[in-house]
């Protein structure tokens, strides 16, 4: 027994979200980056206009939405708000090269 075993009993490692195969997947980095390079089939919904169109892009709070950014941070902020606007399917995607592996897709 490890000194880390007292803070993690044998319970096995949380596993990531299946992705469902019709999950909107938003970028939500600046136009200029998402124009750098993409995840195919991502929409661009910057930080700085999430809160304002949010509810346009993803009306149906049942389906899987799916955010991502270039290193993490702003999808986490996205995700939460998301999930505090009762969202019941959200993933931070974390990267766009995370999601486009997880998702066998380009980045285009």
């Amino acid at each position: 027994m490890t000194w880390l075993s007292k803070f993690f009993p044998n319970k096995a490692a949380p596993q990531a979200p299946a992705y469902d195969d019709n999950a909107l997947i938003i970028d939500v980095r600046t136009p200029s980056e998402f124009a750098l390079g993409h995840v195919d089939g991502a929409l661009n919904l910057p930080m700085d206009k999430f809160g304002k169109n949010y509810a346009k892009l993803v009306p149906d709070r049942g389906r899987q939405v799916i955010v991502y950014c270039q290193s993490g941070v702003r999808s986490v902020h996205a995700s939460q708000f998301l999930k505090l606007q009762r969202y019941l399917k959200v993933v931070n995607g974390g990267t766009a090269e995370a999601v486009a592996s997880t998702l066998h897709r380009k980045i285009i």
